[in-house]
């Protein structure tokens, strides 16, 4: 079809002429509105970065002799960490005279992939490096299922606040005294300094 007569069809229709091949032979030319074509290949590429996943490394550091509260915090991270789909590198920083016991370090590694073994696996054994002496966990699960699972979560929290809107903290709570109530009926205490004034 020849170009002005392309042309005029797009006018007519209200339309773009859009040249789709151009290395073609000849250039394959399509008639679409290009508003809103690049609105929805704009929406679908806003989809597809929704989707996407960006593997991070978070990083734990712990020291050898470790406090066990300490030690319960720390790793409740690396499970939250896990459990988002994100690789965790845990570092023993070794001082001092520690460095020569670098079995106390393997033992916390080892300890800390037996308690997380459900949701994630040894990536990198642990190795010395320098001071210090690091492991690499990754989960079990990819990034985009752990999103998928949040995202779910979030929503049906969404709806249940929905279902239940005049649900506050404090009415669900029904061991909660309203101290306003009975102030009329409490008698009025006066103060030593009071007290001493009136006599």
């Amino acid at each position: 079809m020849p170009l002005a007569k392309a042309l005029e069809l797009a006018q007519e229709y209200d339309l773009d002429l859009v040249e789709v091949a151009a290395n073609a032979r000849p250039p394959v030319c399509k008639l679409m509105d290009y508003g809103k074509f690049k609105y929805e290949s704009a929406m679908k590429a806003r989809e597809a970065r929704k989707n996407q996943a960006h593997t991070v490394i978070k990083e734990m550091k712990l020291r050898p002799k470790i406090d066990p509260h300490d030690y319960d915090t720390k790793k409740g991270h690396v499970v939250r960490f896990l459990k988002q789909g994100d690789k965790v590198k845990i570092t023993i920083m070794f001082r001092g005279r520690e460095q020569s016991r670098p079995e106390l370090g393997y033992r916390l590694l080892q300890r800390l992939a037996e308690d997380v073994q459900d949701l994630g696996f040894v990536e990198s054994n642990p190795k010395q490096d320098g001071r210090n002496m690091i492991m690499v966990l990754g989960p079990h699960k990819k990034k985009t299922e752990a999103m998928a699972e949040a995202r779910q979560a979030q929503e049906a929290r969404k709806a249940e606040a929905k279902a239940n809107p005049g649900k506050s903290q404090n009415a669900a709570d029904p061991g909660a005294v309203n101290a306003t109530a009975h102030d009329d009926e409490a008698p009025a205490e006066t103060s030593p300094a009071e007290a001493s004034a009136e006599a």
